[in-house]
């Protein structure tokens, strides 16, 4: 578009430039001094000079005499109107043999023409190229008009008969998301086959709802069904909607809809739908706030007088607590299709679908990467196999090996390597230290998580890191758990002070996370002395972007025992972890040792130092319960 606004504007200053050089060059040839100066003489003086035998020629054009002297000079004289030039010459007393003597050219008056001609050329030539030249400009102004109006269409992008740009998605190249994709496979069924589905008395559905974390593939689905349904697909993202100027976003709206009932059936998929679905709020604004009419329109454009239309609204979001309920109400978005985090079974089959096309090596090991990627979205397996690619190009490898996916984990998980980040000798023991103390807590609690790797090499923001992974995938979490979770976020606190009798900023982002879920046990999550009730009134606020306690329901003396349970759990949980190090403190140091040594331990090496006792303690505690 910018190629073709620089020729469009290039083309114009050529054709003025060229205006201009052709009016100036008009003006210069009619203007008086272009011509050559010519004296005007009486005509006795041409009588007087052609007996003085001084004139060479005398050329006749009617009434008008140019005469050419021997000298080459030239003047203009006139004749008496009827007589001939001679009879002239004769009576005014020039005799027959001077007269023989000249040279007489006689021609044909010019006279009249040549002044036509010159008034034509002076005016309408002019007038002509200025006619031509405002023409030009009001048709561009018309243009402009026009592209300026254009901006109330819809932008939303065709994507007509299932052909969508770049790489073709079907339900086949979707995994992980099955449930999902046999409810989008209904709506696409209804698309083709509708007559199977009136017969029963069923409806289209009005809207569906895609809902799910970032990365889980939402965009990817309606990708999939744009090709599956093979009727014309209109995507749009919902913040192309709201613009400067008032009363925009609700004209692209009506545009957008009435397109799509002239392609009907079709499907219009509105991708980040809370950028125009948040709660509507009092005192914001108020009803003329332009992204409020815009919500407005699309509730209208639903829920209309039109009941047999056949356009499917296809909408996505990853923050469906803050999108108006009036949107949410059946007869508006009908379903709500709720696309989860993969298992392991579909984060391998995730990851057999972006590693085809690439190399891999004989001992690459997908299932081993799913197992250490639990949380991982469908979009973050994409990056890891991604950064796994450019690692081996990188170490000019024509494989791909299992070293580089791990290392790809890591990578997506805290960042790359900071090598450049070098650690005292001080730093790195309290580092190996606060390391080595959380990964002891894990390992000697039965209901905390498994020891996968500890490294003291710099990623990102930390120093350090302890990777600890689930034994298997898990939807919820007991109070155990949450306890055991807490004491081994507190073993690098209690690790450094075991160790250097005083702590260090090292621990700051852990007590962060014990503060928080320690608080989260007694007010939201009912398991305190204080029982079952949740504390305090939390609301999305949608203007700010984030969940605040709106409404405190407590007292101040219920404030008071939410602190000291909140205490209480974090000292718990830095008792026993504190007791635990004590008594496996030769294991701790070596274990730190180790890991000052070669700055990384696996988790088949962490196992051997540790010397089997990471079974025991589970089995004598077991047998006491």
């Amino acid at each position: 578009m910018k190629k073709e606004g620089m020729k469009k504007l290039l083309k114009n200053l050529v054709f003025i430039i060229l205006i201009f050089l052709l009016i100036s060059g008009i003006f210069a040839l009619f203007s008086p001094q272009t011509f050559k100066k010519v004296t005007e003489i009486p005509f006795s003086q041409i009588v007087r000079e052609a007996n003085e035998r001084k004139i060479e020629e005398i050329k006749v054009a009617g009434d008008e005499l140019q005469i050419v002297y021997k000298s080459g000079e030239e003047a203009r004289s006139r004749k008496e109107t009827g007589i001939s030039l001679s009879e002239s010459l004769i009576g005014y007393g020039v005799t027959k043999e001077r007269i023989a003597e000249l040279k007489i050219d006689i021609s044909k008056e010019k006279g009249d023409s040549l002044t036509w001609l010159l008034l034509i050329g002076l005016f309408l030539v002019p007038l002509l190229i200025f006619g031509w030249f405002f023409w030009m400009i009001f048709r561009q102004a018309k243009t402009g008009a026009s592209q300026t109006f254009s901006f109330l269409k819809s932008p939303a992008k065709l994507f007509g008969q299932g052909k969508t740009p770049g790489e073709k998605v079907t339900f086949k190249d979707v995994a992980g998301l099955e449930e999902a994709k046999k409810e989008m496979a209904e709506v696409v069924d209804f698309l083709k086959n509708p007559k199977k589905f009136l017969k029963m008395g069923a409806r289209i559905p009005r809207g569906v709802l895609l809902i799910g974390a970032p990365g889980t593939g939402k965009t990817l689905l309606a990708r999939a069904v744009a090709n599956e349904s093979r009727v014309p697909f209109f995507s749009i993202v919902g913040s192309a909607f709201v613009e400067l100027f008032v009363g925009v976003g609700s004209a692209r709206v009506r545009s957008l809809f009435e397109t799509a009932k002239k392609h009907q059936p079709s499907i219009i998929f509105i991708d980040e739908l809370d950028a125009i679905g948040k709660i509507r709020t009092v005192g914001v604004g108020g009803g003329h706030e332009e992204r409020e009419q815009t919500l407005n329109q699309i509730l209208a454009e639903m829920d209309g007088f039109e009941k047999d239309t056949g356009v499917i609204i296809l909408g996505a979001t990853n923050r469906p607590e803050y999108l108006d309920p009036a949107l949410l109400r059946p007869g508006r978005f009908d379903r709500r299709i709720v696309l989860d985090l993969p298992d392991i079974k579909g984060r391998k089959q995730i990851l057999k679908i972006h590693c085809q096309g690439k190399p891999l090596a004989l001992d690459v090991n997908l299932k081993e990467i799913a197992e250490r990627t639990p949380g991982f979205s469908g979009a973050d397996l994409a990056n890891l196999v991604n950064e796994a690619a450019i690692l081996a190009a990188q170490t000019n490898k024509h494989q791909i090996y299992q070293e580089e996916l791990l290392e790809s984990i890591e990578k997506v998980l805290l960042g790359p390597e900071r090598k450049s980040h070098l650690l005292s000798v001080k730093e790195k023991e309290i580092t190996a230290f606060h390391e080595a103390g959380h990964a002891l807590v894990s390992s000697f609690i039965p209901e905390a998580e498994t020891v996968r790797k500890i490294s003291i090499v710099a990623r990102g923001m930390t120093a350090g890191y302890t990777l600890a992974l689930p034994r298997r995938e898990k939807r919820i979490k007991t109070k155990s758990e949450f306890l055991a979770e807490l004491a081994m976020l507190l073993g690098g606190f209690c690790a450094e002070k075991l160790k250097f009798k005083e702590i260090s900023t090292g621990a700051a982002n852990d007590l962060e996370k014990a503060s928080i879920l320690a608080r989260n046990l007694v007010t939201k999550f009912g398991m305190s002395k204080l029982g079952p009730i949740s504390f305090g009134k939390k609301e999305a606020l949608p203007f700010l972007g984030w969940e605040a306690e709106t409404e405190r329901n407590y007292s101040e003396k219920i404030a008071s025992a939410i602190d000291k349970e909140t205490e209480r759990f974090i000292k718990e949980a830095e008792r026993k972890a504190m007791g635990i190090l004590a008594k496996k403190k030769k294991i701790l140091e070596r274990v730190a040792g180790v890991l000052i040594e070669k700055e990384t331990i696996e988790k088949e090496e962490f196992e051997k130092l540790v010397k089997g006792n990471v079974k025991k303690v589970p089995r004598k505690k077991k047998a006491k319960k």
